[in-house]
């Protein structure tokens, strides 16, 4: 570097130095980048591993969930998900408009609403193009046959062939109307709700699509919902 004080502006090799460094510089991020990757999933894949040794605090039953594959975890989301999901701004409900039930299970009215992205047939399916989530809504007959529906669910984060080959796993209408015929459920509304899942940008839902649909339960005279989150 004391060399390179005593070079004159003007001079070649201060233009070379210079322009030697701008063809170096992009490849030393592309580096630095894929280092950071690294460094990234081999830390999360230590912490990952460290949270299945029990600890002396645990009990059997924790013991028992840490070890069992059918408990959700974080560490089963790809890189991109867990770090997103540690980034992700949640919006805060405060108050919850909590409602109680004003009459028993057996005398209400049920509604299903689901966000696993389902459709009838000759629905159009959800656009997994709309950056932010599709905010649109599918009105689904409550006598529907199961076997018709598709599941158009945007996110990559999870298993969809469970759902696909049984989609009572997103959007039960076979066990509702199995309890409505058992009498736990008072009766089925005419009409499911589908909407889209994984909306990181829900303001248009809210504030476009909620208000459209709040006033046609009303009108059916819904007691109670059964929400359905994926």
């Amino acid at each position: 570097m004391s060399g390179l004080r005593h070079l004159s502006a003007t001079d070649d090799s201060v233009v070379d130095i210079r322009l030697d460094w701008a063809r170096c510089c992009p490849k030393v991020l592309i580096i630095d980048i894929w280092q950071l990757r690294f460094i990234c999933n081999l830390m999360l894949g230590i912490w990952d591993f460290m949270r299945l040794i029990p600890r002396p605090s645990d009990s059997t039953q924790t013991r028992r969930l840490k070890g069992s594959p059918i408990l959700g975890d974080l560490s089963e989301f790809p890189l991109k998900y867990r770090l997103f999901l540690k980034t992700y701004q949640w919006r805060r409900i405060d108050p919850v408009p909590w409602t109680p039930l004003k009459k028993p299970l057996a005398e209400s009215r049920l509604v299903l609403v689901s966000s696993a992205g389902i459709v009838a047939s000759q629905q159009k399916p959800f656009d997994s193009s709309i950056r932010g989530g599709d905010p649109s809504i599918r009105e689904i007959p409550s006598d529907v046959d199961v076997a018709a529906l598709t599941e158009t669910h945007r996110s990559d984060a999870f298993d969809h062939a469970g759902i696909r080959l049984d989609p009572n796993l997103a959007f039960p209408a076979d066990r509702l109307r199995e309890l409505s015929a058992a009498g736990v459920i008072g009766s089925l509304n005419h009409r499911y709700l589908s909407i889209m899942g994984s909306i990181t940008a829900p303001g248009r839902l809210i504030k476009k699509t909620v208000p459209q649909v709040v006033p046609k339960l009303v009108e059916d005279q819904v007691d109670i919902a059964l929400l359905i989150p994926v």
